[in-house]
């Protein structure tokens, strides 16, 4: 749990108020009017709200930088590390074996079940718009071929993707929801995929099936003019860095490589809920090979292997794969970490203690409450990251009182908010419309409706799950 420190200020709770308001609102408008990159922008925003709150200007530095080189020191360590493994899932063509192999085995009907569970599985290792580009081009393919409506494949793989980038760790926006609210990792990873599969069946396979009546779009060509080959060699689709490649990782070997971290983290967190002991000798040994770090390490030295070596790439190669993955991500992680300064300062200040005595006061449920400001950021700035960042900051105070499962139910609710309705200020609102061909109102008919019903129906799988744990 969090230990909430004194404030750096005396300021009033109207005075802390205000400057919560302006340090927020700071964030938005830079974001959204002057269109200044988020790290900038949350750095103004601390500075904003630590200044309106009377905190001294060397304790402002201080506080931002504190929460900046924490949160870069966990919750960074654990992007780069699943960035490795997703590259190298990429570039030794293993993401290709398992949209394969999957499709391979169902027909016309089982399709939109075949490309949720295809989404889901590269979803974990994968960030959305990486994800993205893999797996449309499979989608229009195989509506094309089967002359099937593109939504009814598309919307399951969209909410395969989406749904375990907002709640399901290793990805950037639970991770930093946990940091911000002092939750168990591997009990927030357990209950999240339970939350993720009902989620998954409602929002993508069954929801497909009135969006195709919404948008009766037809299969187009893969962006870029280049069909894959479902079931041939696809080796002109993997980065130069990696070629070439002498044959595809099978099947088992890509699933175990992109697997083993949250099977890992699975495991420690059910032997602590079935032992909870922490002198057992068990506990200590799976609570070691599960802690995330050493988690993730697992994945990347065995997925070297796996898909590296057993693919017929070199040590060059690899090192360069693994390398390559970590340029991409670097304005994810300055935002992240810029985020958790954002946060600090939000603790630091006595702002999260003041909105925490309200909430309390309130009687509104603090699940609904993390959900509903992460609804708020995200329609205003766009960015799922930000919205959790932000609320997880303005929560935090009354997390310091909450049990580990409400803590990780907590960071689900935010997750699940920070989805709610993405629209034309979100990047991914754009790169949908643009790989799929649609129109602005075809768009929010489709993906904007898909993303809402996953922020809804999440909050009530949580609120449910809330009841039973």
């Amino acid at each position: 749990m969090i230990a909430l420190a004194a404030p750096l200020t005396d300021a009033g709770n109207t005075q802390l108020v205000i400057a919560a308001i302006l340090g927020i609102a700071t964030v938005v408008l830079l974001i959204t009017l002057a269109k200044l990159h988020p790290f900038i922008a949350l750095m103004l925003g601390a500075a904003v709200m630590g200044g309106v709150a009377a905190v001294a200007p060397l304790d402002i530095v201080t506080s931002f930088t504190t929460g900046f080189g924490t949160t870069m020191g966990t919750v960074g360590i654990l992007i780069a590390l699943g960035a490795m493994v997703g590259k190298l899932l990429a570039d030794s063509g293993g993401s290709d074996t398992i949209v394969n192999t999957i499709i391979g085995k169902v027909g016309a009907r089982g399709l939109p079940w075949a490309m949720a569970l295809i989404a889901a599985i590269l979803g974990l290792p994968l960030f959305f718009e990486v994800g993205v580009v893999l797996l449309v081009p499979v989608v229009l393919l195989v509506a094309r071929r089967l002359d099937i409506p593109v939504m009814r494949v598309g919307i399951p793989a969209l909410a395969g993707l989406s749904i375990l980038h907002g709640l399901v760790p290793p990805h950037p926006g639970p991770l930093v929801a946990i940091d911000a609210v002092g939750a168990d990792l591997g009990r927030t990873l357990l209950f999240g995929l339970i939350v993720a599969v009902p989620t998954l069946v409602v929002c993508g396979p069954l929801l497909a099936r009135f969006v195709e009546q919404w948008v009766p779009v037809p299969a187009v060509a893969a962006p870029g003019g280049a069909d894959p080959d479902l079931g041939g060699d696809r080796e002109d689709r993997r980065t130069t860095e990696t070629e070439p490649v002498t044959r595809r990782p099978g099947f088992a070997a890509a699933i175990v490589s992109i697997t083993l971290p949250v099977v890992l983290m699975l495991i420690r967190a059910i032997v602590e809920l079935v032992v909870d002991d922490p002198e057992n000798g068990a506990q200590k040994f799976f609570d070691f090979i599960g802690t995330p770090a050493v988690a993730l390490l697992a994945a990347v030295l065995v997925a070297m292997f796996a898909l590296g070596f057993g693919t017929g790439m070199n040590r060059e190669q690899v090192e360069k794969s693994l390398g390559s993955g970590l340029p991409t991500i670097a304005g994810i992680l300055l935002i992240v970490a810029a985020g958790g300064g954002f946060k600090q300062m939000l603790v630091d200040s006595g702002v999260a203690n003041v909105i925490g005595d309200w909430a309390a006061g309130s009687g509104l449920s603090i699940l609904v409450l993390g959900w509903l400001v992460a609804v708020g950021v995200r329609l205003a700035t766009g960015s799922a990251t930000v919205a959790t960042i932000t609320a997880g900051g303005i929560v935090s105070g009354i997390a310091a009182d909450l049990g580990t499962n409400d803590l990780s139910l907590l960071v689900l609710a935010i997750g699940c908010g920070s989805l709610f309705f993405s629209h034309v200020n979100d990047a991914g609102f754009w790169l949908v419309k643009e790989y799929f061909g649609l129109t602005i109102g075809q768009t929010i008919k489709s993906w904007s409706v898909m993303e809402t019903a996953i922020s809804v129906v999440g909050l009530v799988c949580v609120l449910l799950l809330n009841l039973v744990v």
